[in-house]
């Protein structure tokens, strides 16, 4: 069990399997959320997003959503332990087939996996492996869902390699959904872009929010002041 948010949150981890990254919780942070929005976590793994949205945001609902059985009972342990369990469910189920009701959720977000199937190195650790590459859900599998899922003016946020940030506007448009905030993420002042937050609403009108860069970890930076 590791404590994080200066003790506010518990969390159940793997020893040696999946563990969350920093890029989860810079998505958390950029997401724009609304009071008593209904917000879903596709791939939640032990629950990391809507665990921090739901102490830090006005969140009206969270669900998260798993396909790795062992994963989805971490989380709905890490929402128990937090007290949450009045404001969060956790569903096994594909994010290719969510089991949920149509136009259900105001905000849909995914730290996705960042690499095609058939690149790079996979990682021999199955929880591992299926975090980092689209083994299981490609790109249009998780736009697919955020359209069934999302009411009308509903959110997609999303955390992506800069590398494919193209093939994501475009796809994102697509499937009906308009991007609307974009904030580059920079390892350091001196290197390029590695990874991009975005945030599409579906139906939305044209017109894209470029906000100012994050560089190393944003707020979460070893020489940041916060």
């Amino acid at each position: 069990m590791d404590s994080f948010m200066d003790g506010r949150l518990k969390l159940i981890q793997s020893k040696n399997g999946y563990r969350f990254s920093i890029d989860a919780v810079l998505l958390a942070q950029f997401v724009t959320i609304k009071k008593n929005d209904v917000v879903i976590d596709l791939g939640t793994g032990c629950g990391i997003i809507p665990l921090i949205l739901l102490s830090t945001k006005p969140v009206g609902y969270a669900v998260g959503l798993e396909i790795q059985p062992d994963l989805a009972y971490q989380a709905a342990r890490n929402v128990w332990i937090n007290g949450f369990a009045q404001k969060m469910g956790v569903l096994i189920g594909d994010i290719k087939t969510p089991p949920l009701s149509p136009a259900s959720i105001d905000v849909v977000i995914c730290n996705p996996p960042y690499r095609k199937k058939d690149s790079g190195r996979m990682n021999p650790d199955p929880q591992r492996a299926i975090a980092r590459h689209e083994i299981l859900v490609s790109l249009d599998g998780i736009l697919h869902a955020a359209r069934y899922l999302l009411r009308a003016k509903g959110k997609l946020a999303m955390i992506y390699p800069v590398e494919r940030l193209v093939d994501l506007m475009i796809r994102l448009r697509d499937f009906g959904m308009e991007p609307k905030r974009l904030r580059m993420i920079y390892p350091s002042i001196t290197s390029e872009a590695k990874l991009a937050l975005m945030e599409a609403v579906l139906g939305g009108k044209k017109g894209l929010n470029i906000l100012p860069p994050l560089t190393d970890q944003g707020l979460f930076s070893i020489s940041s002041p916060v």
